[in-house]
């Protein structure tokens, strides 16, 4: 997260990234993917309260607007539970923008998909491990009508194509999945 932060800052763009685990463990820093940090992960996945999730999300977006020298356009982004909750800031938050990278999930909530009123791109590996192809599917199907939203496919890619130290890291998906981004982010938010 914070390499995506510089990345972001590097384009231009004011990033903060929130810590979504607070309440369960303030402070905590999973950074080295250990099989201990990846357990851990997963331990504090499960519970992980949504909906307190989008109200710190909210937080966030709202203190963000009022960052000296910002443009006001708060864009959200996240990965695997953050891909999530990027699609959940956009159906019920207050986000001008949105980027969900591979949303571990987002098959569950799509009875909100309707409600998705702000652009919205999503990235989705097609071999993602967690994410089915039938889940795929019917996120696919979900937003077939919502112009608002861009679903980009990646063959080959499993879940966290993009994450610069994970085991499926691909480069070149990941270099395609991050310029579509930083062009989205330039269109919506400057």
């Amino acid at each position: 997260m914070r390499e995506t932060c510089h990345e972001l800052a590097g384009k231009g763009f004011i990033a903060l990234c929130p810590d979504l685990l607070w309440r369960q463990e303030p402070g905590l820093d999973l950074s080295l993917w250990t099989e201990a940090e990846w357990k851990k992960g997963l331990t504090l996945y499960s519970p992980y309260n949504l909906d307190s999730g989008v109200s710190d999300i909210v937080d966030t977006v709202t203190v963000a607007r009022t960052i000296n020298r910002a443009s006001g356009k708060v864009g959200v982004m996240g990965f695997c539970l953050g891909g999530l909750m990027t699609f959940l800031i956009a159906a019920r938050g207050n986000a001008d923008a949105a980027v969900a990278y591979y949303g571990g999930g987002t098959e569950n909530h799509l009875a909100e998909a309707d409600a998705v009123s702000v652009p919205m791109l999503m990235h989705m590996g097609e071999e993602d491990e967690f994410i089915s192809k039938d889940a795929q599917r019917k996120i696919k199907e979900a937003f077939a009508s919502n112009s608002n939203v861009k679903i980009h496919s990646y063959p080959g890619c499993s879940h966290a194509f993009a994450r610069h130290t994970g085991t499926h890291y691909d480069p070149a998906a990941a270099a395609s999945a991050n310029r579509r981004t930083w062009t989205f982010f330039d269109q919506q938010l400057r």
